[in-house]
């Protein structure tokens, strides 16, 4: 959450001269219009692309160091934070615990052979959006995926190069930091994947179907 410590309620109550209760309060509103993710005692985990909990992914910057969210939204922090820019995004197969880091940036995606695996379908991401996020990694290769499922017992979800990652990641969260921002909506959502490239036959059978047939993501 750029940049600087992750803001407690108690932080928020001081700084906003409100008092705990309705900070509580504010942030529960933010968090049911998924703006944000709440852990269980109420402070935020999770206003993604930024996270306070690690999961899975280093990102680092030109003078910040970040926990990664998911490898979706390790991808978008240097397109979110260009001056940041260029990033290096650090993660270990789930599979064989092989370390990973790409110097990530907002021209072009980075070279590697290794794939972002996406295990929980769309309809069911904010189910438990940490649990959802923790299980967007990246693996080796595909055999590394296969690996990882046959030992975990699940189903295999989507499979994306890291150039179709890089896509599908660089414009999701423009705007993020302007005041007045407004999550996509899904026919906004669906615009903005048609233009990804590669990414309705990649992503459309697990990430779910509308507007005729172009993928939405409930994020």
């Amino acid at each position: 959450m750029p940049p600087g410590p992750v803001p407690w309620i108690a932080d928020l109550a001081t700084e906003l001269l409100a008092t705990r209760e309705q900070v509580r309060s504010g942030l529960l509103t933010l968090g049911a219009a998924r703006h944000l993710a709440l852990g269980s005692d109420g402070e935020i985990t999770m206003a993604h692309p930024f996270t306070a909990v690690p999961l899975g992914f280093s990102v680092m910057g030109r003078d910040t160091l970040w926990w990664g969210g998911c490898a979706w939204d390790s991808f978008a922090l240097p397109h979110l934070l260009p001056d940041q820019g260029p990033m290096l995004v650090a993660t270990t197969c789930p599979a064989c615990d092989r370390a990973h880091a790409w110097r990530v940036d907002d021209r072009e995606p980075p070279a590697g052979r290794q794939v972002a695996h996406f295990l929980v379908p769309a309809a069911q991401m904010w189910d438990d959006v940490v649990y959802t996020c923790s299980n967007q990694r990246i693996f080796c290769s595909e055999d590394c995926v296969a690996i990882w499922l046959n030992e975990s017992g699940h189903q295999r979800g989507s499979v994306l190069d890291l150039q179709t990652l890089w896509r599908l990641a660089a414009g999701w969260y423009a705007g993020r930091l302007e005041r007045g921002y407004v999550r996509r909506e899904p026919s906004a959502a669906a615009d903005y994947l048609s233009q990804c490239r590669a990414l309705r036959h990649v992503l459309g059978p697990h990430l779910g179907m509308i507007d005729g047939g172009l993928p939405w993501v409930f994020r």
